[in-house]
């Protein structure tokens, strides 16, 4: 247990320190986003990022991750620190800095009973309805983050499902640009990158043929990360 702290600032101004999650999921589709109706003041009932305060035993990184954990029942997904939100009128409840995080999870893995008790929703970006103070803001630059590491790094792989389909993949990647890809390019790209392993089972939701599944090679990417190589998925 963590011992009481002795404020040595106690002369000082004091405010809160706050983590906002910004969740992403990708669902039939779709990229989504997970909010839910704050349950306290000021702006009771409206639609907010997922977050809590930081308390006084935790790290900022511990924070989110509990939060995360609250609400999903999900506790090893990528998750990464966005940045600080600290204008001094940010919050009229009170001053408050917020250092927001954004998380990639597949919608099939996270406990939709918990979700739901918290009363969370998921909404496709362009639904998305108001978001209070400014998590709309933390949206737009997480989803620019998430746009820049999707170009260079296998982030999507993140958000589907351990095997999975190269339309499905091309898919994701159409979400997260929002553009419509070259079907022959995006598959050649990826052939080239050798990030993939094919496996022996096909998909028939949707044709009767069959698309063939896929795995993504963790253990060839972190030998070509250690190489220095530039994964230039689209």
């Amino acid at each position: 247990m963590t011992p009481a702290l002795k404020d040595l600032y106690v002369q000082k101004d004091k405010m809160y320190v706050a983590t906002d999650c910004i969740i992403f999921g990708f669902d039939a589709g779709k990229l989504k986003l997970l909010v839910f109706k704050r349950r306290v003041e000021p702006f009771l009932g409206t639609w907010s990022l997922i977050g809590s305060f930081v308390r006084m035993e935790e790290d900022v990184s511990e924070a989110a991750k509990r939060v995360l954990t609250e609400i999903t029942g999900l506790d090893n997904v990528f998750m990464e620190q966005l940045k600080a939100y600290g204008m001094a009128d940010r919050d009229p409840g009170y001053r408050c800095v917020s250092i927001a995080q954004f998380a990639l999870i597949r919608i099939d893995d996270y406990d939709k009973e918990l979700t739901e008790e918290h009363g969370a929703h998921w909404f496709e970006l362009n639904e998305l309805p108001e978001l209070v103070l400014d998590h709309g803001q933390m949206v737009e630059d997480a989803m620019a983050r998430l746009k820049r590491k999707a170009r260079y790094q296998p982030i999507g792989f993140e958000l589907l499902p351990e095997k999975f389909t190269i339309p499905q993949l091309q898919s994701l990647y159409e979400a997260i640009y929002q553009k419509k890809l070259d079907d022959r390019n995006f598959r050649k790209k990826l052939m080239t990158l050798g990030l993939l392993i094919k496996l022996n089972e096909k998909d028939k939701t949707t044709s009767r043929r069959g698309a063939f599944l896929y795995k993504f090679d963790y253990d060839n990417y972190q030998k070509l990360v250690k190489s220095g190589y530039n994964f230039e998925i689209a």
